[in-house]
């Protein structure tokens, strides 16, 4: 048996909010490195915008008096016309990537930002509960949480916003390759191109959401919780009834971050796997206890695999709803359906606002 001692949780999320410093360090020093790329490209682009001028100026002489040049006067002539815009188009270009790069770094930072303010509530409300933390366990839940999270977003950004933007730019190239060759058929690529944008934004769009909902932020676990389902309700094949009952009203911010989560696991597992043709959430926000329920008709699974499995969503859930005083429930059967049902105490956080 390894007698190194492991470290506790604590310990665990420390490193990796230093992890997250470092890479945002990172990040700020590409963005003034980009920022000080973009200001040199614009200064050569400005110069290529009034050479081009200068060279336009000149063809449109050479165009109004033809018979005071030579025939290899007017094709140099044209010949550095296309040069300065083909110089002009690409430096253009050029600045534009950068432009969109610098705006990535940003958002990756906003993300990045947003999930170390959250890991460093979790760290702070953690530390009420480390006296009853067994060390090694503890670590275990914690790297076990953060890879099964670390897959979905993966499978999620795969699946969603990288296979809509490589569309996106292949399209892209298609449709600069057609300029010269067949405007007609460009026009018609340039329509189908902009459709593919709108697409590839509103699967931006809900890869954010998914990753944070702002609105749990601003509103409270039972709209977000609404707007998710209806979401869920556009994938079509099944049929989701959703009920809340008890008073509407705010949690503690890391209660709603761990419900909210638990539903969009459980619901997005009944809704993409389990096959299941209709589903029911309840959510009921009782004085002294949340209990969440949802029961579907899919096609189960067998819950020894849990045992096997140690990075299944749903052990992941159990494990942190018994980790606050929770209870959790699991009845599945293959081929009999899911239900799933825990109850979280709230105590005295019923007066939060």
């Amino acid at each position: 048996m390894n007698s190194r001692q492991q470290p506790n949780p604590i310990d665990a999320l420390r490193q990796l909010l230093q992890e997250l410093a470092r890479i945002l360090e990172t990040i700020k020093q590409e963005i003034q490195e980009n920022e000080h790329l973009l200001l040199q490209s614009q200064q050569e682009m400005e110069k290529l915008s009034r050479k081009n001028a200068s060279i336009t100026a000149e063809l449109q002489k050479i165009q109004s008096h033809t018979d005071e040049f030579s025939r290899h006067e007017l094709r140099m002539g044209y010949e550095a016309a296309l040069e300065a815009q083909q110089r002009l188009y690409l430096m253009s270009g050029k600045v534009e990537k950068i432009q969109s790069q610098i705006q990535q770094y940003h958002r990756q930072m906003s993300w990045l930002e947003n999930i170390q303010e959250n890991l460093q509530n979790l760290l702070n409300q953690l530390g009420g509960y480390s006296k009853g933390f067994h060390s090694g366990e503890g670590v275990e839940m914690i790297i076990q949480a953060q890879e099964a999270e670390r897959q979905r977003l993966s499978r999620q950004m795969h699946d969603g916003p990288a296979q809509a933007l490589s569309n996106f730019i292949l399209q892209t190239e298609i449709a600069m390759r057609l300029f010269e060759l067949d405007p007609v058929k460009a026009k018609e690529e340039l329509e189908s191109l902009k459709l593919s944008a709108t697409q590839a934004f509103q699967k931006v769009r809900d890869f954010i959401f998914e990753l944070r909902p702002m609105m749990l932020d601003d509103l409270g676990l039972a709209p977000t919780v609404r707007r998710y389902v209806d979401a869920m309700r556009s994938i079509p094949g099944t049929s989701i009834q959703f009920t809340l009952t008890g008073m509407e009203r705010r949690l503690e911010p890391y209660l709603e971050v761990m419900v909210f989560r638990a539903i969009q696991e459980l619901l997005g597992n009944a809704v993409r796997h389990s096959q299941a043709s209709e589903v029911r959430l309840q959510v009921d926000l009782g004085d002294n206890a949340l209990k969440v329920m949802i029961d579907d008709n899919g096609k189960g699974f067998d819950p020894e695999i849990l045992k096997e499995r140690t990075n299944m969503g749903i052990k992941v859930i159990r494990d942190r709803v018994e980790m606050i005083g929770g209870e959790f429930q699991l009845d599945t059967r293959v081929g009999e359906g899911t239900r799933i049902s825990f109850t979280i105490p709230l105590h005295d956080r019923t007066d939060l606002t």
